[in-house]
């Protein structure tokens, strides 16, 4: 299948998640999208060997085990019940979203919003994140986010009109272009939401997460450190039928040292509250991707030994 081919047929499947799937009678739907997560699951392709690779990390273990097998499956589920949400969330009333999403530590974050100044949630690629973007917005919290551009521009477009339905502002991931605009926002004293758990740019900053060195982006402290914004860490989970969140402490911006020495220690304070809430809920981080510095070593290795044959 050539590459245009391959990216209309996944365009045509994201349409039909948001027609079709979204009009399913829930019990129906939920078993499908189980049935789809075990398949990929068993099938144990890449996405589900790098899962397995970073849970490896998570629990502090050497190789894939029965404990990592049974955990990754249980991530699968997870992560085929946010796609699933993802596809009903615009059929999903105020009192649904509000009434079955459990908040804590709101109360600082709100406060801070209500002085006038600007708020960044740090958030890593757990729970469901869009449910979570709702529920702000159902209690008339508007904020911003940037989104990944994705191919075809037709499925970005489906994505940013997705995110735009349920209340948010979405920037395309431009650089520059994008921290201005975001710089802009919390000036004003606006909310801005970024997913920052792994590093799209090759820019981020290298700090130690779960024992090892991994990237993470750096722009919520720069944004912090430049705006004068709060930078509030939040995890996410699944409880049940619920959806779950938690608002941490503040992460300030350290009195002494210079401006890349401030970003570095910021991000690194984030990287340990990801870890804590990534270790309490495990099965509920969807990271199908490298995140670890060691694995795209091996894997530009790889290619490189690939290529001198």
């Amino acid at each position: 299948m050539t590459a245009g081919l391959r990216d209309e047929a996944v365009d045509v499947a994201y349409a039909l998640g948001w027609t079709v799937v979204r009009k399913m009678p829930e019990r129906a739907a939920r078993a499908m999208f189980t049935a789809i997560a075990d398949r990929a699951w068993r099938q144990r392709g890449e996405g589900v060997r790098q899962l397995e690779k970073n849970l490896c990390r998570v629990l502090g273990k050497r190789a894939v085990d029965p404990e990592v097998r049974a955990l990754s499956r249980k991530v699968m589920r997870s992560y085929f019940r946010y796609w699933l949400e993802v596809f009903r969330l615009p059929e999903y009333d105020r009192d649904r979203v509000v009434g079955r999403t459990r908040v804590e530590g709101e109360e600082q974050m709100l406060a801070v919003l209500e002085s006038g100044r600007g708020v960044i949630l740090a958030l890593p690629h757990m729970g469901n994140y869009e449910a979570a973007g709702a529920w702000l917005a159902h209690h008339g919290h508007r904020f911003t986010t940037v989104a990944e551009r994705l191919k075809p521009e037709s499925l970005f477009d489906r994505f940013v009109a997705f995110r735009e339905s349920l209340g948010m502002e979405v920037l395309a991931h431009r650089g520059a272009s994008a921290f201005g605009r975001l710089a802009q926002r919390l000036r004003a004293g606006g909310l801005v939401c970024l997913v920052v758990d792994r590093d799209l740019t090759n820019t981020g900053v290298e700090v130690e997460f779960f024992g090892a060195a991994a990237r993470m982006p750096a722009v919520t402290a720069a944004l912090a450190l430049q705006t004068g914004a709060a930078l509030f860490p939040v995890t996410l989970w699944y409880e049940g039928e619920y959806w779950a969140a938690r608002v941490h402490e503040e992460i300030p911006v350290p009195e002494e040292g210079d401006r890349r020495s401030k970003i570095q220690t910021m991000t690194q304070r984030l990287a340990r509250v990801f870890e804590a809430g990534i270790a309490a809920h495990p099965e509920d981080w969807h990271m199908l991707q490298k995140v670890w510095v060691e694995d795209f070593a091996d894997a530009a290795g790889r290619s490189a030994g690939e290529g001198a044959r």
